[in-house]
């Protein structure tokens, strides 16, 4: 088959790789990553794709609602699996390993899924710039031989955004997401109620047209992470004093905004590898 560059090449051996399986179930969260895969394997497996979406409270609601759509609009079969978090032995004391639990739990569940619908392979869309950063919960992934096509295939994060625009596909400009428990200290416990607050004023910054943000939370106080570009508009005088009543009434007794900008993954600074 002729390609137009290498991009499009590499496309092509993602596809060639996903069909090498006869079918596949997909670990669909409805992000960047996972859109991409999922649409790459329905392109590869046609009807023998299904899509499996764990409905958590660490998700923003917004983002299964996002997920279902997508399904329905590509005619993907999609099931949905109900988890509650904090049945997790550990998840809510928040150690460094919580994302290691929370994910042999999770894709414990959605192994037994595809298999009950005959199916044995799970994917999932881990990519080669996951490895650069600290992520326990690719251990557990190992561990249940989930497999992961876009990162044996070389796939960036820049070149993923890059393909998914030229497929037409609408997550491929969407703000990098991460599950609510990564706003918390390791060690700080993790609530409901906590979880609600930073899902709440992550949304409202969204609102003001702060797409690529996090709300950290360390004991009351909320360290909002944003682009550097967006500093000015949020030091406005009205927007700072919005953003501080806002939080105020969510519970937050004080804000900041952290003066390095945005950073997937700062909470893991000075942590060891573990």
């Amino acid at each position: 088959m002729k390609y137009k560059d290498e991009l499009e090449r590499q496309y092509g051996q993602l596809k060639d790789r996903i069909a090498s399986e006869g079918k596949a179930a997909v670990a669909f969260s409805g992000g960047v990553d996972s859109v991409f895969l999922l649409y790459a394997a329905k392109e590869a497996l046609e009807n023998q794709v299904l899509a499996l979406t764990v409905c958590l409270q660490a998700v923003p609601k917004k983002e299964l609602s996002e997920a279902k759509k997508f399904c329905r609009h590509q005619g993907i079969r999609h099931q949905v699996i109900d988890v509650d978090e904090f049945s997790i032995d550990g998840f809510a004391d928040n150690p460094p390993d919580r994302c290691y639990r929370c994910k042999k739990t999770l894709f414990s569940k959605m192994l037994q899924a595809a298999w009950s619908e005959g199916i044995p392979v799970l994917m999932e869309g881990s990519n080669v710039d996951d490895m650069k950063d600290y992520r326990p919960g690719l251990r557990a992934l190992q561990e249940l031989q989930i497999v992961s096509p876009l990162k044996e295939c070389g796939f960036t994060k820049e070149k993923i955004r890059e393909m998914s625009k030229r497929l037409g596909l609408p997550t491929w400009g969407k703000p990098a997401m991460a599950c609510l428990a990564s706003r918390f200290v390791y060690g700080e416990r993790i609530t409901p109620q906590k979880m609600r607050m930073v899902e709440e004023a992550e949304a409202y910054l969204d609102d003001l047209g702060f797409a690529q943000r996090r709300v950290r939370m360390h004991g009351n106080l909320a360290r909002i992470e944003l682009l550097l570009e967006d500093f000015p508009r949020m030091m406005g005088e009205e927007t700072y004093e919005q953003v501080q009543r806002r939080f105020s009434e969510l519970g937050f007794s004080y804000v900041t905004l952290d003066l390095k900008g945005f950073e997937s993954g700062s909470m893991n600074k000075g942590l060891e590898r573990v």
